[in-house]
């Protein structure tokens, strides 16, 4: 019987609603949408954090990011936590990366714990607990202050290999287009983002990971070990620059709506009209930038649907499909220019909402296919659900996530939650400093419900609330609203009872601790007696009536 593996696939800088099978009017991901036939889409997913790094630890660890501690890019794991790699192989598993992590490593602790970086657990501790196929995330320019990410890249190793001449391909080829006169023009300027990217298709980034990853695929075919592979794409996420023939699938009347209205720019909650203002903000909130980013990002898209074609056609024909767990997902959202923002960062739904499709395999997913689910569901349910699926108990003292089985199952568990957190931590920036708040107050928590999303922000600034019945695009911001008092009380007290949550006692599960509340008297521990008349004669007879066996004439001597 073949194995029963999962495919964790995750891209980055994804809209959950720039998918054709979210509802998106012109963009066409007709692979992505096949396998939502197969599978359950849940509508109301949401990402732990709004950038990259916090977000994916809160993947990988099946924590909150409040409990994992790396609330933000290059913010260490700490060489503690336990991850999805731990815990799939306690289970039977191997678990490898193929792609992008944004994972920092945590070299003080792996140093006091006498971790060797080099050594077998080492190398797992300091790459989010994964064998690593490939690693590679995504980012290497070069600035006036020196290179942005010091590691090593595999993807300009190949790219070199392949010929593509220049001592940082992945900036001058796979990242920039090429001018009538043969100069460079770099994807960082969005004037370019119309241009075909200077590199063959097949050898930009999507197309060499997917490749890495039927690579992989194929040499585990006679492996009996099952295995989780997370296959962690770098794009769409900018450069908005996209190779042939997908620059020039779509242009801007295939763009969706703006979403932003001139009452956001009035009263504005000190934090979002910081945000508003920065370079990012104001570069987003102009036409032209609209114009050029989003047709690229919509072929970046496009070009991450075909490969995954690509691969599920391998699955197919390698016999393979019907045994392994797929999931499709994003670390967080894009902006692209709605509400007068870039980027990601804040809490609106195009930041904060994640796409989430899971098929399983298995006959008892039968009657859920093609369907979807508006349940609140988190990032940290995945290791959960994954866990779940093969069989074994759940570690729900150190998971923070539910298991999605049930859903995907057609049954509706036992109270499910009815809310959902993200965090976000803005200490190291601009927004921060202009503002005054300190890194200690830079923290900023969101939590939803079906009816209402409340924003917290740290430092004494008031909430954001919105309402989500009768605001659906989140433009109305009321949390300055007297009329509204009462629902934000009842968003706190939903934020409190979060807060209040058991995270810390990760060391011993609920049943080791029901195990070691025995009876203390039953090993010799009698606490609070005066004669023993008050326990049974059994539990006092190992220290009554007893000869004396000590030789007290030799012990004076």
């Amino acid at each position: 019987m073949p194995s029963q593996n999962i495919l964790f696939i995750m891209f980055d800088q994804l809209r959950w609603d720039y998918l054709s099978c979210a509802g998106h009017p012109s963009l066409k991901t007709p692979h992505i949408d096949r396998l939502a036939e197969r599978g359950v889409r849940f509508t109301q997913a949401y990402a732990q954090s709004t950038i990259c790094g916090s977000s994916r630890m809160s993947f990988y660890t099946g924590r909150y990011t409040q409990s994992h501690g790396a609330h933000r890019n290059n913010y260490p794991l700490k060489a503690g936590e336990q991850t999805l790699g731990d815990h799939m192989r306690a289970v039977g598993y191997d678990a490898v990366l193929i792609g992008k992590t944004h994972m920092i490593a945590d070299p003080e602790g792996m140093h006091r714990l006498g971790l060797d970086p080099q050594s077998l657990v080492g190398a797992r501790v300091a790459q989010a607990g994964f064998d690593v196929h490939v690693r590679d995330d995504g980012l290497w320019p070069q600035g006036v202050d020196g290179i942005y990410d010091q590691t090593y890249s595999p993807y300009n190793a190949y790219l070199q290999a392949r010929g593509y001449a220049s001592d940082n391909p992945w900036h001058d080829y796979a990242n920039s287009a090429i001018g009538a006169n043969g100069e460079i023009l770099s994807g960082w300027l969005m004037e370019n983002a119309d241009k075909p990217a200077n590199i063959r298709n097949q050898d930009s980034e999507t197309p060499w990971l997917t490749g890495e990853c039927i690579d992989w695929i194929e040499s585990r075919r006679d492996n009996p070990t099952p295995w989780l592979c997370h296959l962690s794409y770098i794009k769409p996420h900018w450069p908005y620059i996209v190779p042939a023939p997908y620059h020039a699938r779509y242009d801007a009347n295939d763009v969706l709506p703006l979403n932003r209205s001139d009452d956001e720019r009035i009263d504005t909650h000190p934090v979002f009209a910081a945000y508003q203002d920065s370079l990012i903000g104001r570069g987003f909130s102009r036409q032209e930038v609209r114009d050029k980013a989003i047709p690229a990002y919509m072929g970046l898209i496009a070009q991450c649907d075909d490969e995954l074609g690509r691969l599920f056609d391998y699955l197919e024909r390698s016999g393979q499909r019907d045994n392994t767990l797929i999931v499709v997902t994003s670390d967080h959202g894009d902006y692209l220019g709605d509400h007068w923002m870039g980027e990601k960062d804040l809490f609106h739904d195009c930041s904060v909402k994640i796409p989430m499709i899971i098929v399983d395999p298995s006959p008892a997913a039968d009657a859920t296919r093609a369907s979807t689910c508006d349940a609140l569901v988190e990032a940290i349910d995945l290791a959960s659900t994954f866990i779940d699926w093969t069989g074994n108990p759940i570690p729900d003292h150190v998971l923070e996530g539910r298991s999605l089985l049930p859903w995907l199952h057609g049954d509706t568990p036992d109270s499910w939650r009815s809310y959902a957190i993200s965090e976000y931590d803005y200490g190291p920036t601009p927004m921060a400093r202009n503002l005054g708040i300190s890194p200690r107050d830079a923290r900023i928590f969101m939590v939803v419900d079906h009816a209402w999303k409340l924003v917290h922000f740290e430092g004494g600034l008031r909430p954001m609330l919105f309402d989500r019945d009768r605001d659906p695009h989140e433009l109305n911001d009321l949390g300055a609203s007297d009329e509204h008092a009462g629902v934000r009380a009842g968003m706190y007290q939903h934020l409190t009872q979060w807060g209040l949550r058991m995270s810390g006692r990760t060391a011993l599960s609920d049943a080791r601790i029901n195990a070691m509340s025995g009876q203390p008297a039953r090993k010799g521990v009698l606490r609070g007696l005066y004669d023993g008349r008050e326990l049974d004669d059994e539990l006092i007879e190992p220290i009554r009536g007893h000869a004396q066996h000590i030789n007290t004439k030799e012990t004076a001597q």
